[in-house]
């Protein structure tokens, strides 16, 4: 039997990041450049049930049975098991690897689990469709993000922007023109769960404070969506600087991530903000074209530990 794999990219938050927690909502968008990769091979030596993970970006490997139940890797594959009715699978191995960043905003967990679903899935038969594979995913988030919104497996399931709201039916987002960020990684590691965490305590002691800074984020959203739609993007600049400064009342920017965003705009983007849980992590321009490569290099000429240029492409209906 050849072996059978399975890719997911990464995703950066446009806008609503937080705030999408509370019932607002929030864009985010794939990110093609990062990718988590599973490969599942056979094993007909082995017993039955004997599946062996393998992760050779951290350096090590265990069996799915001695993995403790709260394990996101064997918490996805014993998800996938549970919704196929499958008992003891064939002996396999899976090779785990992935280029995203962990704890940095780009939806590393989210996209181990997806592409960890669709293969193991596959391997035992079955085409899982996104949907599926999204609620799978979604319950792993649990163990990386505490409270998770839903929206990074959401939107890397289904590989394309999506206008998100907790609880409500997906929203593929059909932008009329194509559009450039630039993520800048302040190379600060910092767990989204805990980010979420503290700020669910503030709200929870002040929720006057924060509620009208999540209404005023739910309102930028919305409008970011008409401009995407409607091809006016250059426009969404003022919305996400807009957006940092209340994220930053929220508490949940840091002196890295505000140095980067400050260098971007120095350096000619139309607007720029922390992207994700915060606290470290990555920020985004958004740059016209012919400024790409200066935005970038001042990026890292301000402690961007790395840079990655994606292209967010515009809807193209069928013919």
């Amino acid at each position: 039997m050849p072996a059978i794999s399975a890719s997911a990219s990464g995703k950066i938050i446009l806008f609503g990041e937080h705030a999408v927690v509370y019932g607002r909502p929030a864009i985010a968008a794939p990110v093609e450049q990062v990718r988590a990769r599973v490969v599942v091979t056979a094993e007909p030596r082995r017993r039955l049930g004997s599946v062996l993970i393998q992760t050779p970006d951290l350096g090590g490997q265990a069996y799915l049975d001695e993995l403790p139940q709260d394990d996101p890797l064997g918490l996805a594959m014993r998800l996938t098991l549970e919704h196929l009715g499958v008992s003891r699978p064939p002996a396999c191995t899976l090779w785990v690897s992935s280029t995203i960043p962990i704890a940095a905003g780009l939806g590393s967990g989210a996209a181990i689990s997806v592409a960890l679903c669709r293969a193991f899935a596959e391997f035992l038969g079955a085409e899982l469709p996104a949907e599926t594979v999204s609620d799978l995913a979604f319950e792993v988030d649990r163990i990386h993000h505490g409270t998770p919104s839903g929206i990074d497996n959401t939107v890397i399931a289904y590989a394309q922007p999506i206008f998100f709201v907790r609880g409500q039916p997906i929203q593929l987002l059909q932008p009329a023109s194509q559009f450039t960020l630039i993520i800048g990684d302040t190379g600060v590691r910092s767990p989204t769960a805990a980010a979420v965490g503290d700020l669910r305590k503030a709200w929870q002691a002040d929720p006057e404070r924060y509620e009208p800074l999540f209404d005023a984020a739910a309102e930028i959203a919305i409008r970011a969506r008409g401009w995407i739609e409607s091809g006016q993007v250059q426009r969404l600049g003022a919305l996400m600087d807009e957006n940092h400064v209340l994220l930053c009342e929220m508490g949940v920017s840091s002196a890295e991530l505000d140095r980067l965003v400050e260098a971007a705009r120095a350096a000619g983007a139309w607007g720029a903000k922390l992207s994700g849980g915060g606290r470290g992590g990555n920020m985004l321009a958004l740059a016209p074209p012919e400024r790409t490569a200066a935005i970038a290099e001042s990026l890292r000429q301000h402690g961007a530990t790395r840079t990655i240029t994606t292209t967010v492409r515009a809807h193209k209906p069928p013919q």
